[in-house]
């Protein structure tokens, strides 16, 4: 096939087709070996139709060149970059570049890159292809030269920051907040003048945020939006972090409503954003009121104003980005404004590098723990029955000193897994590959803390339940006297039902943290006999 398009294609036959039927074949890797074997090294066909009347055919031919992978071909492209008029297929050419050793070419790529910005304006027709070609430098030129992230330093004043929580369990940062006047939202919590030193050191909140004082946001003018968000994210970034050179930045849009079409009323549920409706052509919708647009084009409107309004200080990278720009549509149609930092900020679980699909997440199981902190004892002897990755274990040596821990896990990954996290973590974790149900040992523990399983080995709901009652009946031989049990389960019942069968066990505390899912921790007491 590939020398069939490839003949027609010398011959002048169909040429725009079967440059597009020679991409195809050469997206998968013994298509480009076997090309490149029936070239023998001659692309003069191929450079011949970068000057072909019909742009498409140039775009094609650029394409095909880059997977040649031969940086013989980079002066030829470049070249055919520089002469290159017809705007919608100029960024081709840097794709086609893209995938090969272009550090050769940085000074010239960097040279098109300040043309392209000197330009005072575009026509809204030329824009659109235009910042294509500016986005497909700026990653270019980032790449090649390297990413210079700057230093955080925002802990030597207070600062106003937003707290995503756990919606059902808000209190439990909220008291361990300790400067700053505290907001109780929705979602979380605001804390207007916090000391950021104190802040990082709480692992039960989701998410950290820096409200943006900002002009109002009208959310139906992207260009507007991005003008006015400039100033602000700029004096909050030069405040709160070091180093020279442009920031790199996301966009992140959420909020109500925010992204249905009105077409489909049933997709609005308030998740994140954008989520509109797909079209006919299969892309989302950005809406807002009589308002809509696709969001990639609203997006790149609104993340070229903010570039350009910065003086370029401001770069869109949605890769390697610094920042995230976070809009949340109100009801009144405009946005509010947040930055939040990137996972480099937060260092909380930096340990936890390692995970299996069930694991859960590291801000939960520091919930878990600093909810069941009342009943946990200093120097406690610890097992996890059903450890995982280690998530639990690790989180409860930060809370309280331990004595020995154990965890144990018929999953042997995760057992590996949890043995690499916990060295990372700096604590210490007797790790064994083994059935719960087989376990023994020689003395007794005063703590067990675990996720329980969402699945029994048969996979059935009723053999769920029965493992729950299996593991109530048998825990008891491990534990001393008032031991205490902290669950985190997503089937409450279950556990109800187990411990209320069971005389020597008391519930103390029951908390949820998702109705849906019926996420709920338990604090159980072993009493004495």
């Amino acid at each position: 096939m590939i020398r069939d398009n490839y003949e027609k294609l010398c011959a002048g036959v169909e040429v725009r087709e079967n440059l597009i039927r020679l991409r195809e074949e050469l997206k998968e890797e013994n298509g480009r070996r076997e090309f490149a074997y029936l070239l023998g090294g001659d692309f003069s066909k191929l450079c011949e139709l970068l000057s072909h009347e019909d742009p498409k055919v140039r775009k094609n031919a650029a394409l095909v060149l880059g997977k040649m992978e031969s940086e013989d071909l980079l002066p030829i492209l470049f070249d055919a970059y520089r002469k290159e008029k017809t705007l919608f297929i100029r960024a081709d050419y840097l794709k086609a570049m893209s995938g090969l050793d272009y550090r050769p070419l940085l000074s010239g790529l960097e040279q098109q890159l300040a043309a392209l910005r000197d330009v005072p304006e575009w026509q809204p027709e030329e824009w659109k292809h235009v910042s294509e070609e500016i986005r497909m430098l700026q990653t270019m030129v980032l790449r090649c030269s390297g990413v210079r992230h700057h230093r955080f330093s925002g802990e030597k004043e207070p600062e106003d920051v937003i707290l995503l929580t756990n919606r059902r369990q808000r209190e439990a940062t909220a008291e361990q907040i300790q400067k700053g006047k505290i907001t109780m939202l929705a979602g979380g919590v605001r804390v207007d003048g916090a000391s950021l030193k104190d802040i990082r050191q709480i692992r039960t909140y989701t998410e950290l945020l820096f409200p943006l004082k900002t002009r109002t946001l009208p959310a139906d003018q992207p260009v507007q939006c991005g003008e006015l968000l400039a100033g602000p994210v700029l004096t909050l970034l030069d405040r709160i972090y070091n180093g020279a050179g442009a920031f790199l930045f996301r966009i992140e849009l959420r909020g109500q409503n925010a992204g249905n079409s009105p077409r489909d009323e049933r997709s609005s549920r308030g998740e994140h954003l954008p989520r509109g409706e797909k079209g006919a052509a299969g892309s989302d919708l950005f809406c807002v009121g009589q308002y809509q647009e696709k969001k990639g084009i609203y997006l790149r409107k609104l993340s070229d104003a903010l570039e350009k309004a910065s003086n370029t200080r401001l770069i869109n990278s949605v890769t390697d980005y610094e920042v995230e720009v976070r809009l949340v549509l109100r009801k009144d149609g405009t946005f509010a404004a947040m930055l939040k930092p990137s996972s480099s900020f937060d260092g909380r679980f930096d340990y936890r590098k390692e995970v299996v699909a069930s694991s859960v997440s590291p801000v939960n199981a520091a919930l878990t723990v600093y909810l069941a902190r009342p009943w946990l004892k200093e120097g406690a002897q610890i097992l996890d029955p059903f450890c995982g990755v280690g998530t639990m274990l690790i989180e409860r040596s930060r809370a309280v000193k331990t004595g020995t821990m154990y965890g144990l896990d018929l999953f042997g990954e995760a057992i590996e897994k949890a043995r690499r996290n916990t060295q990372r973590a700096g604590c210490t974790v007797n790790y064994v590959h083994r059935d719960y149900f087989t376990f023994t040992h020689d003395y007794l523990f005063d703590e067990v803390i675990t996720d329980m399983p969402q699945a029994a080995p048969e996979g059935t709901r009723q053999a769920l339940r029965e493992l729950y009652h299996r593991f109530f009946e048998t825990i008891g031989a491990l534990l001393k006297e008032e031991a205490v049990l902290v669950i985190y389960s997503s089937e409450p019942n279950y556990v109800l039902e187990s411990v209320r069968s069971l005389p020597e066990y008391c519930i103390e505390k029951r908390f949820l943290l998702n109705e849906k899912k019926n996420t709920t921790v338990f604090v159980i007491r072993r009493e004495p006999k």
